[in-house]
């Protein structure tokens, strides 16, 4: 009797990969350096194991979130050098056989909230694996999905996410519209930390939730009145950053985890070629290493 198919997903935040490469203190070449840095890293996740790999890029840092809050992230104040490896990681990265996911009206938080969506479905995947240390995506934990911090082999399941966050994943955008994400440049409620936020949200879950009259919240929190206060204030504004740190799982990715499966470079030449261009020749021999066997050159 044939044994049943077992697949897992690894879902790789290639923007975050992308920005840690290029501000690595070890990379000498602010040009192409975290280009190589990235294709090594997704090679290297082949080689520990990985077979269906999707990767989701910012194509385009603004997306529809910046049309709802001014001063959501953009791409002000990203060296011009870095912006524009994002093209051109997206194409080696495709040229060395990943799935690749550019995103421009969503973003690569959305990619990935989408395609853990999309392979949790199959029965075939035992486990979803999205790589990025992001607390954002700690909202998509849960089930088959974990988060994984690849640079310290941290992994986080949905009991993870909450002894991390002080929240279960289904809190995690109520948690973040209450105390601001600094990395996505909105800022919270005035007076909401990091604990009194926790507290509440893990006695009630979610904004809306919330008793309007503090003389009844029972979650140990000192300071309710004023909290509350602010809260009720600031309702609309809460609800608003809640909508910003909400992942979208429309954002187009992928139909199906078959579409996933790495089995090296499509073109074997024309990645060399890439590889010898960016001064990583080296990146299309280890491809070549790693393929299965039959399938070099897109052979199934």
């Amino acid at each position: 009797m044939m044994a049943a198919v077992s697949i897992e997903v690894h879902l790789v935040d290639g923007t975050y990969e992308l920005f840690r490469y290029h501000f690595a203190p070890n990379n000498r070449d602010p040009h192409r350096g975290a280009t190589v840095g990235v294709v090594a890293s997704l090679l290297q996740l082949v080689a520990d194991g990985a077979t269906h790999v999707g990767v989701a890029t910012d194509h385009v840092i603004e997306s529809f979130r910046n049309d709802l809050w001014a001063g959501y992230k953009s791409s002000v104040g990203v060296p011009a050098e870095l912006l524009a490896q994002f093209p051109v990681v997206e194409r080696v990265l495709e040229a060395a056989g990943f799935t690749v996911w550019p995103q421009v009206a969503f973003e690569a938080d959305d990619a990935l909230a989408a395609a853990a969506e999309m392979a949790a479905a199959d029965e075939r995947v035992e486990r979803v694996i999205i790589c990025t240390p992001d607390k954002d995506l700690g909202q998509c934990v849960g089930g088959k999905v974990v988060q994984y911090d690849r640079r310290k082999g941290q992994v986080f399941d949905a009991a993870g996410v909450e002894a991390r966050l002080g929240v279960p994943p289904a809190s995690v955008p109520d948690l973040l519209a209450l105390v601001g994400d600094s990395a996505d440049g909105f800022p919270g409620l005035p007076g909401w930390g990091a604990k009194s936020a926790a507290a509440v949200l893990r006695r009630w879950g979610h904004l809306e939730d919330i008793p309007a009259d503090p003389a009844s919240w029972d979650a140990g929190v000192r300071g309710a009145a004023k909290l509350n206060a602010v809260l009720r204030e600031q309702f609309e504004l809460a609800l608003l950053f809640r909508r910003i740190a909400t992942v979208e799982t429309d954002a187009p990715v992928s139909a199906t985890v078959d579409e996933l499966r790495w089995t090296g470079p499509p073109d074997p030449d024309a990645f060399a070629a890439m590889c010898t261009e960016l001064g990583a020749p080296g990146l299309a021999e280890r491809a070549t290493r790693l393929a299965p066997a039959g399938t070099a050159g897109g052979e199934v």
